[in-house]
């Protein structure tokens, strides 16, 4: 063999090593696996019906005013509290208030169960813009043995129904005052969700 053939045959060998030394190097076991995870956030939808309760002219001391209404869980997610918010104005029509139209109001809201009618709550309308209350709890129960009721809110396709009496109080003084004025209340119905749920794993055989 010549010398030319022995160098060619000697590079040639050197390449090869090269190449399965390189080969190996990328040369691994392999394996994948894959998980699908859906995070879907709940809702929260409260209705009232009816949206207006009260719309009356002539009123005077003494006259009640009883109404009823429903609110609803049209969400996903349970409600566990539905707090009262209570705005109200008065329109003064002669300018010669010396007192608050809205603290001859009272007002009795009732949470109505399946086999008695109790208070929530039971205040004057002034009174009320500085409270919330929770209209989807109630403290004490009117049935059979007094047993204590507090209902967990409003579950998800639930509905409570609500009792509500204005009382335009006459105190058997001169009220003269609010002949022609006007009270407009706005409430706000603020729904509240829930506490949060730990959801533990299910699959208890792979833990």
């Amino acid at each position: 063999m010549s010398f030319t053939q022995k160098i060619t045959k000697g590079v040639m060998s050197a390449a090869l090593g090269m190449s399965l030394i390189g080969g190996g190097t990328f040369s691994y076991f392999s394996s994948s696996a894959k998980t699908s995870n859906t995070f879907a956030a709940g809702t929260l939808d409260l209705k009232v019906n009816p949206k207006t309760m009260v719309n009356l002219n002539n009123l005077k001391p003494g006259d009640q005013i009883y109404r009823e209404f429903t609110l609803e869980n049209s969400g996903s997610l349970d409600i566990s509290k539905v707090l009262l918010d209570t705005k109200y104005s008065v329109i003064d029509a002669k300018n010669d208030n010396t007192d608050d139209l809205a603290k001859h109001i009272k007002v009795t809201i009732m949470y109505n169960t399946t086999t008695a009618t109790d208070p929530v709550v039971e205040t004057t309308l002034y009174d009320l813009q500085n409270q919330t209350p929770d209209l989807a709890e109630i403290d004490t129960y009117g049935g059979v043995g007094g047993h204590h009721l507090a209902p967990l809110g409003i579950k998800a396709g639930g509905m409570d129904k609500i009792f509500v009496l204005f009382e335009f109080v006459d105190n058997g003084q001169d009220q003269n005052q609010f002949q022609g004025d006007k009270l407009k209340v706005d409430w706000t119905f603020n729904a509240q969700q829930a506490d949060g749920t730990y959801y533990d794993n299910p699959d208890t055989g792979n833990n």
